[in-house]
Formats: C-alpha cells, structure tokens, sequence
C-alpha cells in the first residue's frame, strides 16, 4: 500500500556525478514530504557488462576522442527532418529487469533522470506495459532528442523555455521544476576559512575550473596557464584524471584538486566558475552565488547547453581566449555585470520542485490524464 505522499523509482545514470547528485537532491525533497524513494543505475539493468561497457566507452571519447562523441551526438541525439538511430533497442535491454523492480517496490511513479532511462520508461509506457506513470526529470539545457520519447506522462523542466520545447515534441505535459540543488548550495558554507586558507593567492582571486567527475576536458592545462597569466589563481577540480592533475600540478599560481567532497565550501572562496558543460555544477555555482562563464565545452550536449545557458543570460560564453579573460573581468568584479548574472540565474531556482511528482502519485492533476 502507498503512503500518503506516494512511492517513487528513481532511474539514475553513473555517467559523471551529475545525474546522481539531481536524483540524490530529488529523494530528498520526495522524502521530506513523506514519500518512499528507491533510486537505481539504469545501467546496471541492462545485461551484464553492457552497462559498464557503455560507460567505458562515454568516458573514453569524453576524455580523448571528442570529435566521435560530436559525430555520434550529431547521428543519435540532434534532431532533423529524417529517420535517425535512437537509443530505444539498447533500452528494451532493460525492460524486463525495470518491469520486475516496478512490481517489487509496488511503485505509484517512475522517475528517469537520464535519457537512456526516459526512451525505456516510455516505450513501456507506450505499449501499456508499464500500468506506473513515467515522470521525466530533464536535466540538461539541450534537449535533445533522446530525451524525448511520447509515451512519458510528464517532464520536468530547467526552464519555461525547455519546457515549450519538450511540449511541441512530444505533445505531452511539461512543467518547469527549476533546478535541483541540495540546500547547501543556497546557503553560506561553514568550511570557508578552511579552503580560504588553503588556496589563498594573496592579489589573485580565485577562479574555479570544472571538468567534472572524469575530469574531461580541451586543452584545460593551457586554461589554467592563461588564467594564472592574467593575475588569476585558478583552482582546477580535475576529478579522477590523474593526468590532468599532474599537467596543472605544473603550472605557476595554479591548484590541481582531484575529487572535491565539499565543493561548495570551495565555491564560496571563488569568485567565479569556468565551466565546460552547463550540468549540475554549473547550476550548484549559480545556487551559491558564483557566476557562470562557460568556455571550451565539451562536444555535444556540453556545448548546446553552454549556449542555451548563456543565451538565456543565466551565464557568460566565451568564445576565445581573450573573451574569456574580459567576461571575467566583468564578473569577477562587484558591479552590474556579476549582479545582472547573479540575479538572472535566481529564475532557475523558482519551480514548483517536486509538487508536479507528488501530485502524479496521488492521481492529481490534468498530467495525469493519458
């Protein structure tokens, strides 16, 4: 029997850490209003080593092939008038395990957080296999194709723009949620003296440079050794690339940082971020006040998302070395230029959360009507 607030298949995605920290930020909020959360990696139900592989293989041509991951955004994930490929064979992979969990945890809604997760919630949903509705939690600002897939019931959204996006493409609901950022984001960081201490550069403010989880990335060394040039100290957080830790390691007025627990403690000795992927760091920044300057992005949905981010003026692009160096001039400095940026990113964090979610659980709602 459900609870009063309902129960919730989280489908996550090992792909970075960015999917996990939204589906972590998610459980929280579900929970908090009473609901019973069980969270999977939709990877780890397809077939043994098809998952695992899969990831291998992002990873590698995240980090060293960037120019196959573009080819293959451009084949799988970028819309066009024709017939294109789509991930829906790889995810009837995982169907049988999906429909035996659903049944296991009597689920009221299944909630995907990462696009392979959404084309197999909806192809079940579209043949009438899956009796629980599907709530897709969009978490990107490129919303590509594979995201997509018309027999979700709803789709929560970054922004209004998003969500009219989402709308026309598959006719079917799509409300803003806003971004979802754990609470610490919003609120002054405890450790700040401790990271003021060890990454002080007395006359050069600190400049944040995300690579994410896997530490992925164009010519970052070359970012940092430009950064310190101009009188920046730049804190580069190189996640589990040990290379990229010991190419930074060596350039003057720079930090190299592996894995970062307390990266917000950090943010709060920052006075901005250079970021390459417009993913959930980007929107953490922004939650705590840092300004955004997004700059070699990553192929794919990296570089859309830098784009639409800044368009909407939720962030800067910099589109060269020397863009780069005069937007953080502009945003680094207390003036209109950060203040206009600041106040522009707070849209992100206005939604309506998880209510959309609860609502569904409880039959509510002209979403719920198929």
């Amino acid at each position: 029997m459900s609870t009063a607030s309902g129960r919730f298949l989280v489908l996550s995605a090992g792909m970075g850490s960015g999917h996990h920290a939204v589906a972590a930020e998610l459980t929280r909020r579900l929970e908090a209003g009473g609901g019973r959360t069980t969270t999977v990696d939709v990877l780890d139900l397809l077939p043994a080593g098809v998952g695992s592989g899969l990831r291998a293989f992002y990873r590698t041509v995240i980090r060293r092939l960037p120019a196959v991951y573009a080819g293959l955004y451009a084949a799988f994930f970028q819309g066009s008038g024709g017939p294109r490929p789509g991930s829906s064979p790889l995810a009837a992979l995982a169907e049988r395990r999906l429909l035996e969990l659903v049944a296991q945890q009597e689920a009221d809604v299944v909630v995907p957080v990462f696009h392979l997760a959404a084309q197999l919630t909806g192809g079940l949903r579209a043949r009438g296999a899956l009796t629980a509705p599907s709530a897709v939690v969009i978490t990107d600002f490129a919303v590509h194709r594979q995201w997509l897939h018309p027999g979700n019931d709803l789709h929560l959204c970054l922004t209004a723009d998003v969500a009219r996006r989402v709308r026309r493409a598959v006719r079917r609901p799509a409300v803003v949620s806003g971004a979802l950022v754990a609470p610490r984001f919003h609120v002054p960081a405890p450790s700040a003296a401790d990271w003021r201490r060890r990454i002080g550069s007395p006359g050069r403010p600190p400049v944040l440079v995300s690579t994410g989880a896997w530490g992925a990335g164009a010519r970052v060394v070359d970012t940092a050794r430009l950064l310190a040039s101009a009188g920046y100290g730049p804190v580069v957080l190189c996640g589990n690339n040990a290379r990229l830790r010991r190419g930074v390691a060596r350039v003057d007025h720079a930090r190299a940082l592996g894995w970062v627990d307390d990266v917000r403690g950090l943010m709060a000795v920052s006075r901005a971020l250079v970021d390459n992927a417009a993913g959930q760091t980007a929107l953490e920044a922004l939650a705590a006040g840092l300004p955004v300057v997004g700059y070699r992005a990553i192929p794919g949905h990296g570089s859309e998302g830098v784009h639409r981010m800044a368009a909407h003026g939720f962030s800067d692009h910099a589109r060269d070395p020397w863009a780069l160096l005069r937007a953080l001039d502009d945003v680094t400095a207390a003036g209109p230029v950060r203040e206009r940026r600041l106040s522009a990113a707070r849209a992100l964090f206005s939604g309506t959360g998880v209510l959309p979610l609860e609502d569904l659980a409880r039959g509510k709602g002209d979403h719920c009507v198929r």
